[in-house]
């Protein structure tokens, strides 16, 4: 005898004139049928777990519980889903275990519950019919595909393109993923700060443009190398064959890797390429921090971000040790180079400047 049965019997059907305890019946019953049906879909999973029907020749176990209790194809593919979604649903299982929550409902809420959201669910459903929970469902099954189009169709337009114009200024476009571009924005926009008080006259895009260079000159991200072709001219070239001045080359090669590839002058063809050195040592450019303060040595300048710069160029047989050497910012070693300004290593005075000397640091002053 099942303990529902003996439920039932202890409980003897009232009489008819008494229609609000029959009424209290048929709802304890009922109760004890949702537990029941439980019982049955968490018993139906562990058949399924331990693949009982595969013995045999079932396709399935939908295609055994049909087989077995007379189901219909579509209600046993159905028990089958919804037992094996209350495993990751405790707190819906919980309320029909309970005979709070019907099988009917519940086979809607597997629909779209998960770990994240069966709390949610559970207090709309407590409220609301079943008819009222597949219509919730139909709705939240409806914006997931759309999210779902969306995002899909955000994937297969990503693209990104640069490429040289007429004039030699490189061409940025191209469409990010969400978080990608997120991710690009807040980084612009702490590279920019800095950005903003070294040139406050420069516009925002403007600015935007100076912290991609920060971004990609910084040690953050992956290591790449930009390369020069420099004619024995002193004419130089990007890999794509765009021009850059010499003043500009000279400013690139101040603290970077440098190359040399010896070239056969009438046909072109590379006869040697020299080994690659860092023109400054971590060694040294820790001294020059130390020296300079790690700040930027134009005069009002207190930049953080620093390149160092070669006073006597390399190229022009500056030598690399420390007292050639300065610590400029991108902003200020772009004025050294292009701006017309020149770098003058002094020893200092009296005052601020005598302050400055006491330091072992150097000034930078513009012509």
């Amino acid at each position: 005898m099942t303990p529902y049965a003996l439920a039932a019997r202890t409980n003897p059907v009232p009489a008819s004139d008494d229609t609000e305890a029959l009424g209290d019946e048929i709802a304890r019953l009922s109760a004890h049928m949702h537990a029941a049906e439980y019982r049955l879909l968490t018993l139906l999973r562990e058949f399924d777990e331990r693949e009982g029907w595969g013995a045999g020749g079932f396709r399935s176990c939908a295609h055994w519980l049909s087989w077995r209790t007379g189901l219909s194809a579509g209600p046993a593919r159905e028990k089958v889903r919804v037992a094996r979604a209350l495993a990751d649903l405790p707190l819906i299982g919980a309320r029909m275990r309970r005979g709070q929550f019907s099988y009917s409902k519940v086979r809607a809420l597997a629909r779209v519950a998960t770990p994240e959201n069966e709390a949610e669910l559970i207090h709309f459903a407590e409220h609301a019919t079943v008819a009222q929970v597949e219509r919730l469902v139909r709705g939240w099954r409806r914006v997931d595909r759309l999210e779902a189009c969306a995002e899909e169709s955000r994937r297969e337009r990503r693209s990104l393109e640069v490429y040289p114009d007429e004039d030699g200024m490189y061409v940025v476009r191209g469409l990010l993923e969400p978080e990608v571009g997120a991710l690009l924005m807040k980084a612009l926009e702490v590279a920019g700060r800095e950005l903003y008080r070294a040139d406050p006259e420069a516009s925002a895009a403007q600015r935007s443009a100076d912290a991609l260079g920060e971004l990609l000159r910084s040690g953050d991200g992956p290591s790449v190398q930009a390369v020069l072709h420099v004619a024995s001219n002193g004419v130089a070239r990007t890999e794509e064959g765009v021009g850059v001045s010499a003043e500009t080359s000279e400013r690139l090669t101040c603290d970077a890797r440098v190359t040399e590839v010896v070239v056969d002058g009438s046909g072109g063809d590379v006869l040697d390429v020299g080994r690659a050195r860092r023109t400054v040592p971590a060694r040294m450019r820790r001294a020059l921090e130390a020296r300079d303060d790690g700040r930027c040595r134009f005069p009002g300048c207190e930049s953080t971000r620093c390149d160092a710069h070669h006073v006597r160029h390399w190229s022009r047989g500056g030598e690399t040790k420390l007292e050639n050497l300065v610590l400029l910012c991108r902003f200020h070693h772009r004025l050294v180079h292009e701006g017309g300004f020149r770098v003058e290593l002094r020893t200092t005075g009296s005052g601020t400047a005598a302050s400055a000397a006491a330091r072992g640091q150097d000034d930078v002053a513009g012509a």
